[in-house]
């Protein structure tokens, strides 16, 4: 495993850890488990491919945003592009001149992004706005909303700033953990709410002033070293109303009320990537490629399927009757959300898919590493 170290807002030095493979890999010595035999595609599930595009080679985890009809992509370079989410024609691209550490945010007018030098940038369809140097890294994508940019920083600080002038509204820094994870972790908005993880926690913020309205765990840490007791969330998550349900990294999934602040379930799980879910169902993939539905409503077990052990996926995404994975072959799964049962699956490049699927109006939509963009129509 490798360390990295990093600067925060005062002169205490934060440990973030980087994550380069599943821990129990790390432990578990070089030899990677063979990838399960695929069975024949059973071709239950009619989908096409409605249109392909390019944004450039990815070569680390990069989130995609869905604002309306618009998709917005961003390579490792720092080229930006937006696309048709029904169509795949090009609305705007931009360069912004450095390395991405983190995917993009947008809310249709403002789209906003963090480079590897901590330099956040926000641009107006394809033009830039303005720059602001952070403190801290940050491996989020920022979320764009209220005509606000939110960031969260690699140690759980998060800060807002004005969309339109890039002036800073407030800084909300709270007891930093002794390890964080280099990935991305939980920010979004439900209601009137800021949602954020911080450690295994999930706490919600006033947007206006940044002041803590409540918190809830959803793991703690327990273990004698700072590395048995890293806790952190991942994104993405589930959400459906005011229930936001997260994975806490390697340790636990659970399900908050942000309405009232209090949480509805936890129960223990092994995966390192976020969840997704519907009105019934919270999906999550485990560290071995197994896949767990759980019951939103109580947390039990619905289904566990086996069918793409080691297949190293990607975060699950619900779509209608469907449950949505990406593994490192460029292999997208539709599976059966009500048993794991395999409906379809589809071929892109034949390069790892970089992110979790999205679904824009219509249209599920996957990035490769190779930096190729698919859209799939179901039919």
């Amino acid at each position: 495993m490798k360390l990295h170290f990093g600067s925060t807002v005062a002169t205490r030095v934060v440990l973030v850890f980087v994550v380069l493979g599943l821990l129990a890999a790390c432990s578990s010595g070089p030899q990677k488990p063979k990838p399960t035999e695929l069975a024949p595609n059973p071709g239950l599930l009619g989908v096409r491919l409605a249109w392909t595009a390019k944004v450039g080679a990815v070569d680390s985890a990069m989130d995609t945003k869905v604002s309306g009809t618009m998709v917005t992509v961003v390579n490792s370079e720092g080229v930006l592009a937006a696309f048709d989410a029904a169509t795949g024609a090009e609305l705007w691209r931009a360069a912004l001149g450095a390395p991405i550490a983190a995917g993009v945010g947008s809310d249709g007018k403002f789209t906003a992004a963090v480079t590897r030098a901590n330099d956040l940038l926000v641009l107006d369809g394809g033009r830039e706005l303005w720059r602001q140097k952070l403190l801290a890294p940050s491996f989020t994508a920022p979320l764009v909303a209220g005509g606000r940019v939110f960031v969260l920083a690699a140690d759980r600080s998060v800060t807002a700033f004005d969309g339109s002038s890039g002036r800073k509204l407030w800084n909300q820094q709270r007891p930093g953990e002794s390890l964080v994870l280099r990935q991305a972790g939980v920010l979004l908005a439900v209601g009137d709410t800021l949602v954020a993880g911080m450690g295994g926690r999930l706490a919600g913020l006033n947007p206006g002033n940044g002041s803590i309205r409540w918190e809830a765990a959803i793991a703690t840490p327990r273990g004698t070293n700072d590395i048995e007791r890293l806790v952190d969330l991942v994104g993405r998550v589930a959400r459906d109303g005011a229930v936001v349900c997260a994975r806490a990294f390697q340790a636990a999934v659970g399900c908050v009320d942000t309405a009232r602040g209090s949480l509805l379930w936890s129960k223990p799980a092994i995966g390192s990537i976020g969840v997704h879910g519907d009105e019934k169902y919270v999906f999550g993939v485990e560290s071995d490629g197994k896949m767990i539905a759980w019951r939103r409503g109580d947390g039990d077990r619905a289904w566990v399927s086996e069918r793409l052990l080691y297949r190293n996926l990607t975060a699950p995404l619900a779509v209608g009757r469907s449950v949505v994975v990406g593994d490192e072959a460029g292999l997208v799964h539709w599976l059966s959300r009500d048993d794991g049962s395999i409906l379809t699956r589809m071929a892109t490049d034949g390069s790892a898919l970089v992110a979790g699927p999205v679904l824009a109006n219509g249209t599920l939509i996957v990035v490769t590493r190779n930096g190729n963009i698919f859209g799939f129509k179901p039919e």
